[in-house]
């Protein structure tokens, strides 16, 4: 058991769960790299970071609850509860996420997230969309694709927003 690394995990999911951002940044990595089900791999903490924020934009927000901690010199584990109203029905989810860890300069490096897709379909669109399409590749697609524009979208909006280079 290494303290330091569990310590870091609960900070992490304790800033999570108060939606403070810049908490959660400070405990990762410059290089850390985020995956699940929807948003498979987001590389670099920037675009982390930007996941995060509209996750945690939903309507309602996102709230969170964390439990089963546990790290060593080199990963980590935690199990937590994520609670908020799927954007495009307004139907609430509740996602048991089983996250994995891997740490770097005492700081998180890799991040991942996992949950089960078609639990969360049937949540977030209801019956029968979500019973008959949950399970399809299609459909999954759909949705990392949407994910990703909503997270390019988002990344840009940031990046044009921050003034030009020697503006004071």
């Amino acid at each position: 058991m290494n303290d330091r690394h569990v310590a870091l995990v609960r900070a992490f999911f304790e800033a999570l769960a108060r939606r403070d951002l810049a908490v959660m940044e400070r405990c990762y990595h410059p290089d850390v790299s985020f995956g699940d089900p929807v948003f498979q791999e987001v590389e670099g903490r920037d675009r982390v970071m930007a996941m995060w924020r509209l996750r945690l934009g939903v309507r309602d927000g996102l709230h969170a609850d964390f439990g089963d901690v546990a790290a060593d010199d080199h990963t980590g584990t935690a199990r937590w509860t994520a609670r908020y109203a799927f954007g495009r029905t307004g139907r609430r989810v509740v996602d048991e996420i089983d996250s994995l860890f891997r740490f770097e300069d005492d700081l998180i490096v890799r991040h991942h997230d996992d949950y089960d897709f078609r639990r969360w379909s049937k949540m977030a669109l209801g019956r029968p969309a979500g019973v008959l399409f949950g399970w399809t590749p299609m459909f999954r697609k759909t949705i990392r694709d949407r994910a990703h524009q909503a997270l390019d979208a988002a990344s840009w909006e940031e990046v044009s927003a921050w003034p030009a280079s020697g503006a004071s």
